[in-house]
């Protein structure tokens, strides 16, 4: 099942904040998606290659995703790299973002093994008084 990553979780895309830091404890998956929300006209968000990421070099102008809600579905595994390309955001203020995509799809979550129990316990109760009832019916 693909996972949704708000970029920056509820600060956004945004300067000065660790975006290495945001990703380092996140696995990324082909199928995920990550969305760059921050204000239009303020930042943009551009995907370049290693070097680029390096250097801040920003690439030109008509390659910028600029709506704000920016929605990148990460179609390939690999390193990726996003970067800011407004003024010195990536350069001075670390508005830039790398992270490894893998192979497949998130594993499936374990199964909520309370549940399991209190299913089993219920179903428990019932047959028992099934049991019972048709015991009582049979001496009656």
């Amino acid at each position: 099942m693909a996972t949704e990553f708000w970029v920056g979780d509820a600060t956004g895309w945004t300067k000065d904040f660790d975006y290495q830091a945001w990703a380092k404890d996140k696995m990324f998956y082909v199928g995920d998606k990550l969305v760059f929300k921050y204000q239009v006209g303020n930042h943009n968000v551009f995907k370049v290659n290693r070097t680029a990421f390096k250097d801040c070099t920003i690439p030109p102008a008509n390659g910028a995703l600029t709506s704000g809600n920016d929605v990148i579905t990460l179609m390939t595994p690999g390193n990726k790299w996003y970067i800011c390309g407004m003024a010195t955001h990536c350069a001075e203020h670390m508005q830039k973002l790398a992270i490894t995509v893998m192979e497949g799809s998130a594993p499936a979550p374990a199964p909520d093994t309370n549940s399991a129990h209190g299913m089993f316990t219920y179903g428990y109760q019932i047959f028992s008084a099934a049991v019972i009832f048709f015991s009582t019916m049979i001496v009656a």
